[in-house]
């Protein structure tokens, strides 16, 4: 049993998916709370957010899950997509499930997260009471042009993106020389102390001569260069009441795209956050508390504080 932030308690799961391979994660032993299901960004994995994750941890069971290639779940081969990957996540949930009978579920989830939860919510209306999406990466319809073009002539690989990925460090001689390296750089400028410290801890394994990704550079890549199907028609059908969290200094296009949902679907709503496409990251604590409003109405929330 793993603990994060505060002493909180995790218990391992995994489940072979109908794809063939084995995904893992944790959940926090049942309790008789209601449960929260949170998905990472890629290139992580769950234990990354325990700053963000350690004050709803109060409120709920957490439900956390490694998608294909991150955390401790199994690379799998050839990346299987976007929305195979949330079918995956669906199935590994309903196997879990009956640890909570009856327990209303929540979802979280950030960045390629983000958009997995929607792509969920759109084929599974009934599944999660409610949901925030934090800086999830809804690409544009010109974009989904765009990349659906370069997916056939094979220009995806070239995106900006996901070239920078197969460029990317994947090992470091210890654990202190990866925090040094990474602290202020690229993606993680501004992060959280607690935040980079739980990406070194729990986004590397030890090696031979180190430390290494435990999601491999190449996997990271293969997500950028890739997009999901029918993402504008399914984020149409979302039925879930949904707070859509945006950082105002993430990619524009994130900010373009919570707008023209939060117009055509009446379900979600949209608001800006301080910080970047991480700022969940950068700021755990503030987001934990808008997190909280957003997904349970203040008088359960006392009550749940006092129990």
């Amino acid at each position: 049993m793993k603990q994060i932030h505060e002493g909180m308690p995790l218990q391992p799961w995994e489940y072979r998916v109908s794809g063939g391979f084995t995904v893992r994660g944790y959940h926090s032993p049942p309790s008789g709370r209601p449960v929260l299901h949170f998905l990472h960004g890629n290139s992580y994995c769950g234990l990354v957010y325990g700053a963000l994750l350690a004050p709803l941890a109060r409120h709920f069971d957490l439900f956390l899950s490694d998608v294909q290639g991150h955390g401790e779940s199994d690379h799998g081969g050839r990346f299987r997509g976007w929305n195979r990957s949330a079918d995956y996540c669906v199935e590994a949930w309903q196997h879990h499930a009956p640890l909570w009978p009856g327990q209303p579920v929540y979802a979280l989830g950030h960045s390629f997260g983000g958009v997995i939860t929607s792509l969920i919510m759109a084929r599974h209306p009934a599944l999660f009471r409610r949901s925030v999406l934090l800086d999830p990466v809804l690409f544009t319809p010109a974009m989904i042009g765009v990349m659906a073009f370069s997916d056939v002539t094979g220009l995806s690989r070239l995106n900006s993106h996901a070239k920078r990925a197969r460029r990317r460090r994947s090992q470091w001689p210890g654990q202190q020389a990866a925090f040094d390296s990474l602290q202020g750089r690229g993606m993680f400028r501004g992060w959280d102390e607690r935040c980079l410290r739980d990406y070194v801890q729990h986004a590397m394994r030890p090696v031979e001569d180190g430390v290494e990704l435990k999601c491999r550079p190449s996997r990271e890549a293969e997500i950028f260069g890739s997009f999901p199907r029918r993402l504008w028609s399914s984020l149409s059908r979302i039925q879930t009441p949904t707070l859509l969290l945006y950082g105002e200094q993430s990619y524009p296009f994130v900010a373009k795209s919570a707008a023209r949902l939060a117009a055509i679907n009446e379900r979600v709503r949209a608001a800006a956050a301080a910080g970047g496409h991480c700022f969940m990251l950068q700021h755990p604590d503030a987001t934990a508390q808008r997190v909280l409003a957003a997904l349970i109405p203040e008088p359960q929330a006392r009550a749940s504080a006092v129990a």
